[in-house]
């Protein structure tokens, strides 16, 4: 991977033979002569590394690694020939990655950039690590969706932002009809199949506010932000009939459907997350008590 590099130094042979020599380690370099002239390369130019002097025209280099900390992903190193007058700490606080004196060996400075390259993109991984474990804790392994846990969570959020703006929310829950049934007859390997092919429809029914959670064995929710009772049952009525035309293949010249008895509500004043959740779970089970594959709202 060819790395890419900029150097900002008004002394024209250090910035020319500094070019010179990381050219020929195959680093892609530009250069500039000062800050404003950094600035609008970093425009069009995706740099890795940034190399400044401090000691310059108009803006200095600690104020240029600051501006470039503040608006671009990207390492600053820092170089001066005035050791009493700028210490490491101060080009560390400026958002700096590395501090060099001149004069300095060309191996060592290539020593610098490569160590800086590399705790950057050690940094990076394990950042995305961070955020898969962390999505990993929210999420249901088996339908990628969100998992009960984040449930709970976002509802008492989506709750407090309702009441805050005046806002309307609304909540389903779903339940699968006679799931306990098929999974007796079939086997738990066909139910997951099952399972992962509502979460599928779950997902293509929404909207791109809403968000979906296994909140049981074989039971589901949705969080509708910004919407009233009516809109909601839309969705719901679009995910109820969608589940009811899936056809699933327990066995070889087998075919199978299943539907989903559901539950809607919209968050009443004053209402906490438990109240709205019972609310709408009863709604579910009026849905089961009278006929099943069908949506009852509260």
């Amino acid at each position: 991977m060819t790395h890419a590099i900029l150097i900002v130094d008004d002394d024209l042979a250090i910035k020319e033979s500094v070019e010179e020599y990381l050219k020929l380690l195959s680093y892609e370099v530009k250069s500039a002569q000062n800050a404003a002239e950094a600035i609008e390369i970093l425009k069009t130019f995706d740099a890795d590394v940034v190399l400044t002097d401090i000691m310059m025209q108009g803006m200095d280099g600690l104020e240029l690694t600051k501006l470039i900390k503040g608006e671009h992903d990207v390492d600053v190193m820092v170089m001066t020939g005035y050791s009493a007058d700028y210490s490491y700490e101060e080009a560390i606080k400026a958002g700096a990655s590395d501090f060099i004196f001149k004069p300095f060996r060309f191996e060592e400075l290539d020593l610098r950039i490569k160590r800086v390259l590399r705790e950057t993109a050690f940094k990076k991984e394990r950042a995305k690590l961070l955020a898969e474990m962390e999505q990993l804790a929210i999420t249901d392994a088996l339908t990628n969706l969100h998992n009960s846990r984040q449930f709970f969570h976002q509802i008492k959020l989506e709750i407090k932002r309702s009441s805050r703006y005046d806002r309307p929310l609304s909540l389903l829950i779903l339940d699968i009809d006679f799931f306990k049934s098929y999974n007796d007859t079939w086997g738990h390997l066909e139910g997951d199949k099952v399972l992962m092919g509502i979460g599928r429809i779950i997902n293509s029914c929404m909207r791109s506010m809403d968000t979906a959670y296994r909140y049981g064995g074989e039971e589901f929710a949705i969080i509708l932000p910004e919407t009233g009772l009516k809109k909601a049952c839309v969705v719901g009525a679009r995910i109820k009939d969608s589940i009811a035309r899936e056809v699933f293949t327990p066995d070889k010249g087998i075919s199978k459907s299943v539907t989903v008895s559901i539950g809607a509500s919209e968050l009443q004043d004053n209402e906490d997350f438990t109240a709205f959740i019972k609310r709408t779970d009863k709604a579910l089970y009026k849905s089961k008590e009278t006929g099943r594959n069908k949506l009852t709202y509260s």
